[in-house]
């Protein structure tokens, strides 16, 4: 399970929009000091914009990584009843089994 957000999303989307619109380009630490953010933080929520509007090719869109915790899931819940029937199918062969002594 993820961490709870430590900052809200409007807050998110009005910093990156607010770095994006200041011309010349704004100082992250100086402007997540001026929103109360940590400057880490802002500049990751940056890079995660470049990267939706296409501009990074270097870390995975919002949509991309959510599709991917999508199918990681699936995928686990596919193996976790594939080993479920393995074992089904080993239980039944064996009561199947003829030379097998009957009590």
């Amino acid at each position: 399970m993820a961490a709870p957000k430590k900052y809200p999303d409007e807050l998110r989307e009005r910093a990156v929009r607010l770095y994006r619109e200041t011309h010349p380009r704004p100082v992250i630490r100086r402007l997540a000091e001026q929103l109360g953010v940590h400057h880490e933080a802002l500049r990751i929520w940056i890079r995660q914009d470049e990267a939706n509007r296409g501009e990074r090719t270097d870390r995975p869109t919002t949509a991309e990584t959510e599709e991917l915790r999508r199918l990681r899931k699936e995928n686990a819940e596919l193996r976790r009843a594939n080993e479920i029937l393995k074992a089904a199918s080993a239980f039944f062969a064996q009561e199947m089994d003829p030379t097998r002594k009957k009590y």
